[in-house]
């Protein structure tokens, strides 16, 4: 068993041949098509943390002492680069229903690279709010990395698949913290830079690999698996039963809104054997192949209008994963922001760079965390067959992030190794949350998978926004702001456990 499951690590995987989705995840094997599309979701997301988060582990000694920054400052900082994630995440998802989350993803590397590279220019506590609402672009990214991989990945995988791509991204969250005061030291101890440019100069570096990893992402990888994002809907029959490429025998496959206000395909169509070799597809008006409807109306994505969009947007079922998000990732992010501070603040003999290289362990725990999340999400769904059991999950997870951030908060702990003992503990529960709640998106409303991925996201920032306006108006009392985050946490998560998985309109899971 062990050898087979090393040997779907490497080799092509095997494909669902109505959906051409991959069964299993090729993680060693970039160049097999859905390997590369997995390769540049995670690392793309990665290489956008490198800049988003490239500010906290320099910020609180170097910049907030050349720029003459109050504490203040520096808690708006964070919060606008939060602020500007949470509207490019609700616009991205639409974007990726329109036009392909490769496209999206790319533009959004792109556009956070510049700013990023303009960090040189910056002389003040407000020059560099700006910047850093700016980067915040970049933060956008998490809705085309998921909205790929579930494009390239079966559902018996997709919370694996999810989960991987999301925490070895967020990862990048924890490696910068590594990253940047290693750069920093290097250019003021190696080359004897002063300390004011030094800083500066170290954003050149993350503009550069953003820069690169983008425009392979653009030369190298596909839209779906049978090409380009505008033939998505075109779907191929032989004779036999079989799919093949998208050129010939075409099913073209419109959309439609149902009588129970939702989008579903319709025109499913299958070619006649004695007109195999033809370009032009039969269409059977009212009775589809056996199954076949089912498959185009739980897979095909659409555009949809916005009346559609806002049902999706405004459904029980995606408010009960974007809430619980919220809380999860937004406590991830507002943490991330602060963990290097609260270190500093509670063992003061750390320096600038041991506080960040232990508050960096928080998000390097997404490497395994975040992805045990997904994979247990996978495994209770293959078990029981239903929905419900993932969403039994996020609530379990989300409850035991709630009571690791009471513990934290109430006993503000002053020994290192309780510190960092429950941290980590906290870290798994937010971290396999994140994931976990991944794992069930996909099957809400798989044909407006963009617009579900984009609320929850940019729910997740908001939840990122208001725990770090706590953490702004707490001051230096980190402990206080955690137990007030983990009454929130446990409120929301149990306020939204009741609210069905997957809404009645939508027949499959």
């Amino acid at each position: 068993m062990a050898p087979g499951f090393f040997k779907r690590l490497y080799v092509s995987p095997e494909i669902n041949p109505s959906t051409h989705k991959a069964k299993s995840i090729p993680v060693l094997n970039p160049f097999d098509k859905y390997g590369r599309v997995f390769f540049f979701s995670w690392l793309g997301f990665m290489v956008a943390f490198l800049s988003w988060y490239a500010f906290p582990p320099l910020l609180n000694v170097t910049i907030k002492k050349d720029l003459k920054m109050t504490q203040e400052d520096v808690a708006n900082s964070n919060i606008v680069a939060l602020l500007a994630t949470l509207l490019v995440r609700f616009v991205a998802g639409p974007l990726c229903d329109r036009y392909g989350p490769r496209l999206v993803f790319v533009g959004l590397l792109l556009c956070g690279a510049i700013p990023t590279a303009m960090a040189g220019l910056v002389t003040g506590p407000k020059g560099l709010i700006a910047l850093r609402f700016f980067i915040g672009i970049l933060g956008g990214t998490f809705v085309p990395c998921q909205v790929w991989c579930t494009g390239f990945f079966d559902k018996s995988i997709v919370g694996a698949a999810n989960s991987l791509s999301g925490g070895w991204g967020n990862a990048g969250g924890g490696i910068t913290y590594f990253v940047m005061p290693a750069i920093y030291d290097s250019l003021v101890q190696s080359r004897g830079i002063p300390s004011h440019k030094a800083w500066r100069i170290a954003y050149v570096i993350p503009f550069i690999i953003i820069t690169a990893v983008a425009l392979c992402m653009l030369v190298l990888c596909e839209d779906t698996p049978t090409g380009k994002w505008s033939e998505r809907n075109l779907w191929a029959k032989d004779s036999n039963g079989t799919t093949s490429a998208p050129n010939a025998n075409i099913v073209d496959i419109n959309s439609c809104t149902s009588s129970s206000g939702t989008m579903t395909p319709h025109n499913a169509a299958t070619i006649d054997s004695e007109k195999k070799g033809t370009q032009s597809p039969h269409v059977i008006d009212d009775t589809p192949a056996t199954g076949q409807i089912d498959i185009f109306r739980q897979e095909t994505v659409v555009s949809p209008t916005r009346r559609e969009a806002l049902n999706v947007a405004m459904s029980l079922s995606t408010m009960a994963l974007a809430i619980p998000y919220a809380c999860s990732f937004g406590s991830e992010l507002a943490i991330n922001s602060m963990l290097g501070s609260y270190y500093t603040e509670q063992f003061p003999h750390m320096s600038q760079t041991k506080s960040g290289q232990w508050a960096a362990m928080f998000g390097l725990l997404n490497v395994v965390c975040r992805p045990a999340g997904g994979l247990f999400g996978d495994l209770v769904y293959l078990y029981t067959g239903t929905a419900w059991s993932k969403k039994i999950l996020i609530a379990f997870l989300g409850i035991g992030m709630g009571a690791f951030q009471l513990a934290i908060g109430l006993s503000n702990p002053s020994t290192e190794a309780t510190m960092f003992g429950l941290v980590a503990g906290l870290a798994f529960f937010i971290e396999a949350s994140n994931g976990a709640n991944f794992a069930l998106v996909p099957h809400v409303y798989p044909f407006a998978n963009g617009i579900v991925s984009g609320i929850v996201g940019g729910l997740g920032n908001l939840g990122g926004i208001i725990f770090a306006i706590i953490f702004r108006y707490n001051g230096s009392n980190y402990g206080r702001s955690l137990w007030i985050i983990g009454v929130i946490s446990l409120a929301t998560n149990l306020a939204v456990s009741w609210i069905r998985p997957i809404p009645k309109s939508q027949t499959l899971s």
